[in-house]
């Protein structure tokens, strides 16, 4: 198995931070405005996507990509940024990636072209995974071990969660009543706002290692990801056997390997391959890509129906949703508890059920569908679904693992989670395209979308045959019947921070959005290993 980079020391601050220490209520409020920000961008913009797609000229094709761009970069740079905050300061990575973030959300709300839009949610989607790492390690460094760095996990768990449950009111509020442009807009006065705030009154700190940043692997995922993403959209226009579709996915799948051939190569690599001999590690991120490949577009083609088929304005569209993120937040908060009579294992594959049931249900989408009868029964069973599943998939991954490599192998759930997601969004939205081309007016539109459940149902049901196979027991993984209690106790605890956040993520962010990092930054001994993958996003799903 690959060696792991040496534990870290516990971070320090500067002598500089030492004498300018701000008020923990200061420090809270900016951290956690920065991670709103991030969770609210990723559910915001879901309700707004019919109104970009007739303001720019969008194709239903490349509407996908207003999420996939952001998507696909907060994945691949998501542990990067965990990382250089570590090294080089949580504060100055702060900043940086806030700054990014704002200058980004300005540029895709003055975008006059779709490439203009696209590339701006790109940067925003490296700016959130500067940003979001960085948020979570200032609040573990900033509140000691104990009660007060658990509150102040719990509130930046509660506010993420907030952003990604109140994200399509507020988008449809601003689409409705304002334009499209200001679901990013919004965050410029915000950003920069909290930006004056954090270079005046927040504290630098760092762990002070000689580890290195992994930025070839960075770059390397995050391009695999995209080609093959691209490759899979091209399909739909130019068939499978095209030179179209065919060179990017080609392209993809060899970069994908020359990302493998890094990481076994890496001093400190992005993710280590010896994590993923494991047993729990593996098939839990699998689990996990799968799950998310099949949840993740949920909030899409619900809110491409809610629009375009029942003709639901951006506000109705924003409401609509309101039961489908509580019944995910509901579903993340009694996991923990469910977990302790059921195990693991069992939680996930009955809520992987309950959620494929709720989208086999959803596949019924018809022109003439209504909110009560259509929408909401199937709706509420995918959301609950999608929160009883992650919280047991993480703690799965996280049972066999070395406590120093935790919060690594939390990220890599999240990442896994971010990926199959924009995957997904890129096959099932392939497959809508198609139907919906062969067809004509808002039949062809509800058929197309429900087919899009119906294949996500299948997709869903190959990752419950997997975690049936493949993932072990908690109980079995660790040493000893009395260490087993104690870190249950431990992981449960945490896992109610990640989960809550988990809405952002499968909501569509994900994400959500860096939720699992949470368990990281709760773990005991968190200070000597930050390098975190936080919400998100959280999502919702949260983010999740």
């Amino acid at each position: 198995m690959a060696r792991m980079p040496p534990i870290p020391a516990p971070a320090t601050p500067s002598a500089h931070s030492r004498r300018t220490s701000a008020p923990a209520w200061l420090v809270m409020l900016l951290v956690c405005s920065g991670q709103f920000l991030v969770i609210l961008d990723v559910s915001v913009v879901n309700v707004a996507l019919p109104a970009m797609r007739s303001g720019l000229g969008l194709s239903e094709l490349g509407l996908q990509w207003i999420v996939n761009a952001y998507v696909i970069t907060f994945a691949g740079f998501m542990l990067l940024g965990g990382r250089a905050a570590d090294l080089f300061g949580r504060k100055r990575v702060f900043v940086l990636g806030l700054a990014l973030f704002t200058v980004a959300s300005l540029g895709g709300g003055l975008a006059q072209e779709p490439w203009q839009l696209i590339v701006a949610r790109t940067v925003q989607g490296v700016g959130a995974a500067v940003l979001s790492p960085a948020t979570l390690t200032i609040l573990t460094t900033s509140f000691p071990a104990g009660p007060a760095r658990t509150r102040a996990i719990a509130t930046w768990t509660a506010v993420g969660a907030g952003g990604g449950a109140v994200g399509g009111l507020v988008g449809g509020v601003l689409t409705q009543y304002l334009s499209w442009r200001w679901v990013l807009l919004i965050n410029v006065p915000v950003g920069a706002l909290v930006l004056v705030g954090a270079v005046l009154w927040l504290t630098e700190s760092r762990q002070g290692t000689g580890r290195r940043l992994d930025v070839p692997g960075a770059l390397l995922v995050t391009a695999g990801l995209g080609l093959v993403a691209y490759g899979i959209v091209q399909t739909e226009t130019h068939g499978w056997t095209s030179a179209s579709a065919l060179l990017p996915l080609a392209a993809g799948l060899v970069v994908v390997a020359a990302f493998i051939a890094v990481e076994a190569r890496a001093k400190a690599p992005l993710m280590p391959l010896g994590l993923l001999r494991m047993r729990s590690v593996s098939s839990a991120n699998a689990a996990m890509m799968l799950a998310g490949a099949a949840m993740f577009s949920m909030w899409y083609f619900l809110s491409l129906y809610m629009q375009n088929v029942l003709s639901y304005s951006p506000l109705q569209a924003g409401l609509a949703f309101i039961p489908h993120s509580l019944s995910i937040v509901l579903g993340s908060k009694i996991a923990p508890k469910l977990m302790t009579r059921l195990g693991a294992k069992a939680l996930a594959i009955t809520g992987a059920v309950v959620s494929a049931c709720g989208m086999v249900w959803q596949g019924a989408l018809g022109a003439d569908g209504t909110y009560l009868g259509t929408l909401l029964g199937p709706g509420i069973l995918m959301a609950l679904g999608a929160g009883l599943t992650a919280t047991p998939v993480a703690a799965i991954a996280t049972s066999g693992a070395d406590p120093a490599d935790q919060g690594l192998v939390s990220g890599l759930i999240n990442t896994s989670r971010q990926m199959g997601g924009a995957l997904g969004l890129s096959v099932l939205s392939t497959v809508a395209a198609a139907r919906i081309e062969s067809g004509h007016g808002p039949a062809a539109l509800a058929g197309g979308y429900g087919l899009a459940f119906q294949v996500g149902s299948a997709v869903l049901l190959a990752g419950i045959l997997l975690m049936v196979v493949a993932l072990p027991r908690r109980r079995t993984e660790t040493s000893g019947e009395r260490t087993e209690t104690a870190g249950e106790r431990s992981e449960v605890g945490n896992e109610r921070v990640e989960t809550s956040v988990e809405r952002a993520g499968i909501g569509n962010e994900g994400a959500g959005i860096g939720d699992e990092e949470a368990k990281a930054g709760d773990e005991r001994d968190a200070t000597r290993d930050e390098r975190v993958a936080a919400v998100s996003e959280g999502a919702k799903a949260v983010n999740d």
